[in-house]
């Protein structure tokens, strides 16, 4: 969940629903970054002051995980002045994992940053999170798969996010976690609830993006209660909502939130 764009009300609406742990990915934040050391006051930002806010807003506890996310890799220089300081927050102690990363227009820009940061979080054992791209979806996974094959990093530790029903195919051929990201333009509960019938719930996650665009931090709850109203069972609605994404990433040695 992207709670740096949220209110603290919302941590609050959150907690209500269920919600006591949120992972924060880095992210594009609404407009295209000019100077690196931008990042550097954003990561600060999400790792210092967000953390403590959800803490104090409804005693959520808050993770992150750091990125060079792909819009704005297409920045090189900039781009490398970031890449190279990744690694000291990486180190951090709520820092989790590396993400979000991935492709947006698929540039060689884009899989330059993409690679070196996947070494990274191989180099360290850490999770990855995948931000597959917005257009020529398919395409886009089935590089991305390519890549993860190329660099032949730990697949177990990477979800691939924001799947659809054109690319679930391509995901499930991997031993990556596979991610569902409920926001409108990128997958609807109904039809993410759908997959998961056909497909099963191993490895199987929903999550929200809750960003600064029409969307809900209470996606992922407001999932959970559209399962159980459709005849799940609970043990299944709670693999996919709670213990699945617990696992995941609690292969980060940082990870220390317990169900």
């Amino acid at each position: 969940m992207h709670m740096v764009s949220r209110s603290t009300n919302d941590y609050e609406r959150a907690r209500l629903a269920g919600v006591e742990c949120c992972i924060e990915p880095a992210f594009w934040s609404g407009t295209d970054k000019q100077n690196a050391g931008s990042f550097f006051d954003y990561f600060e930002q999400i790792i210092d002051f967000e953390t403590r806010r959800a803490e104090r807003a409804a005693g959520v506890d808050h993770y992150v995980t750091i990125g060079l996310e792909p819009k704005e890799a297409n920045y090189e220089e900039m781009a490398e002045r970031v890449l190279d300081r990744i690694p000291d927050y990486l180190d951090r102690d709520n820092v989790v994992g590396v993400g979000e990363i991935g492709f947006d227009q698929g540039t060689e820009a884009e899989e330059y940053a993409f690679r070196r940061q996947l070494r990274m979080a191989e180099e360290r054992e850490l999770p990855v999170i995948i931000h597959t791209p917005h257009t020529d979806k398919p395409e886009g996974t089935k590089r991305i798969v390519d890549i993860i094959e190329d660099e032949d990093v730990t697949q177990e530790r990477i979800v691939i996010d924001h799947n659809t029903e054109n690319t679930i195919d391509i995901s499930t051929q991997t031993d990556c976690w596979i991610g569902f990201t409920l926001y409108p333009g990128k997958i609807d509960a109904d039809t993410a609830i759908d997959l998961l019938e056909e497909h099963g719930t191993d490895k199987m996650l929903f999550n929200s993006a809750a960003d600064w665009d029409p969307s809900d931090p209470l996606a992922v709850p407001k999932a959970r209660d559209k399962m159980l109203d459709r005849g799940w069972d609970r043990e299944d609605v709670r693999k996919v909502v709670l213990e699945n994404p617990y696992d995941f990433f609690d292969q980060s040695p940082n990870f220390t939130y317990e169900i």
